[in-house]
């Protein structure tokens, strides 16, 4: 078992800043990619972010350039940047975990919510 733990979502204006964290317990050494999920009201979640062990990183075409994803092994912890936040990237954000199983755990969700 994996148990995740996201903070620091909140409210900010539209082109402002906020950073996530997710720090993960439990069975750390089986974690394989790390990322962030968001899910709108009305909407399907989607994947966001995610960083592959080896470094290898992949952006949904709608945060290129925006938001940074990284991750810091030693602290089992990843970690989503997000500039320029738009309307549009109000959501409930989630952190989330693959295992080398192919096991997916989910953290709680942190909203994040940008106003125009």
């Amino acid at each position: 078992q994996v148990q995740l733990v996201e903070s620091g979502g909140g409210l900010v204006q539209a082109g402002g800043s906020l950073r996530l964290s997710c720090a993960a317990s439990g069975n750390i050494v089986s974690i394989g990619t790390m990322g962030w999920y968001r899910q709108a009201p009305g909407k399907q979640r989607e994947l966001v972010a995610r960083i592959f062990p080896g470094g290898l990183i992949s952006y949904v075409d709608s945060v290129k350039g925006r938001f940074t994803i990284s991750r810091d092994n030693a602290k089992s912890a990843v970690y989503l940047q997000m500039n320029s936040l738009k309307t549009e990237d109000t959501a409930v954000y989630y952190c989330w975990v693959r295992t080398v199983t192919a096991t997916d755990y989910w953290g709680q969700g942190t909203q994040v919510t940008v106003s125009s």
